[in-house]
């Protein structure tokens, strides 16, 4: 089996990050989350103009029609680059949330609108408990609980009672949203809609778990080159052991919580049936690797690293906001543990990653279990 991206998906990323390089440098960040709206949109129509907006959406709506695992590498340049959460939630959880829709069904309209870049679509998940980018969304998404489960609704922003609220990180636009749903609004019935909810939870957890990776490199990124250039006593500070080990130990993080995060992406493009363990374990490490690399490099930059002037405070507070969203730490901690622990011969550990049919670790020792660790990241 073949665990490595194609020559394709790599390309793809290097050509969105060369792109994001230049058109989503820190500097224009600031300066458009200083505006009233805290969005650009001529940000967002470049970025639909590079096929990132129709990466998800069917080619007869005007995308790509791509799979889950070809969002790996891409969601950490959203997150390597601070991009708000629309993005995700509009490319890649929104899309897939139409696309569950019968064809024909009248709004379906909104994928080729959401490929071309015109619309902007808030999701209003029961995991989540204020919405992002309500107020400047053409269309939400909302559930509706009932008995048969949750209902799926299309509702316009002039529909609800939208109340802003404050968040720690500039970029993000959260509000409450409460609004009445009708026969009007509604989309997919309890039965139907709940599968569709379920699915869109693991998206967007898995989205948000891609973004803090991509933040964590980019917080040990900026960390390397500022200790580069800062000196004490005579000597620049990254020559100093202690300093090194800081930045050493969030390289060893990002390693670790890779693999996790792309086996989580391939479970859910492929339905597997541990798919809550997947995703959960992989929010889990990506979300431990963010808040280390954020307290390490906060530790090598100084109290100024928390200062609005230094880029590192943009990327610490994005990550810890993200960490929250799509379920925070208690709720995949209690997912991870449910999932491992539903049977006495539950399937873990690295000798059932991918082996259906033989319960190695069910028997295995905790010296065969730790050398399986070390081959397979070896290979």
């Amino acid at each position: 089996m073949d665990f490595t991206f194609t020559e394709d998906q790599i390309a793809f990323r290097d050509s969105i990050s060369r792109f994001l390089m230049t058109e989503a440098a820190p500097e224009l960040l600031r300066d458009i989350w200083e505006t009233p709206t805290g969005r650009s949109p001529e940000l967002w129509a470049k970025i639909a103009e590079q096929g990132l907006m129709g990466l998800s959406a069917p080619e007869a709506d005007g995308g790509m029609g791509m799979a889950d695992v070809d969002w790996a590498l891409l969601l950490q340049e959203v997150g390597y680059y601070a991009l708000p959460d629309s993005l995700s939630d509009t490319a890649y959880v929104a899309v897939g949330m139409l696309c569950a829709l019968p064809q024909g069904h009248e709004s379906r309209v909104w994928l080729s609108r959401i490929a071309e870049g015109s619309c902007r679509v808030a999701v209003g998940h029961p995991v989540n408990l204020n919405v992002a980018d309500a107020a400047l969304a053409d269309v939400l998404l909302l559930p509706h609980a009932t008995a048969t489960g949750l209902e799926l609704h299309l509702v316009r922003p002039a529909q609800c009672e939208i109340t802003a609220l404050s968040s720690i990180d500039s970029s993000r636009r959260l509000s409450r949203v409460r609004w009445t749903a009708s026969d009007a609004t509604r989309l997919l019935d309890g039965t139907q809609g709940q599968k569709v909810w379920d699915t869109a939870g693991e998206r967007g957890a898995i989205a948000a778990a891609a973004q803090m990776l991509g933040q964590a490199q980019r917080m040990l990124d900026l960390s390397v080159d500022y200790v580069a250039q800062r000196k004490q006593f005579d000597k620049v500070i990254g020559s100093f052991q202690a300093v090194q080990h800081h930045l050493s130990d969030i390289v060893t993080k990002i390693e670790f919580a890779k693999p996790v995060l792309y086996r989580a992406f391939y479970a859910l493009q492929h339905g597997e049936p541990d798919l809550a363990v997947r995703i959960s374990h992989a929010k889990l490490q990506c979300s431990e690797a963010s808040w280390f690399a954020a307290r390490n490099s906060l530790q090598v930059h100084g109290a100024m690293g928390y200062t609005w002037e230094v880029d590192l405070q943009m990327f610490m507070k994005r990550a810890w906001v993200l960490d929250a969203a799509w379920g925070d730490k208690a709720y995949h901690a209690a997912r991870l543990t449910q999932g491992l622990l539903r049977s006495p011969n539950a399937p873990v550990g690295p000798g059932s990653t991918f082996d259906r049919e033989i319960d190695s670790c069910a028997s295995c020792s905790a010296q065969d279990a730790i050398k399986n660790v070390a081959e397979e990241v070896a290979a």
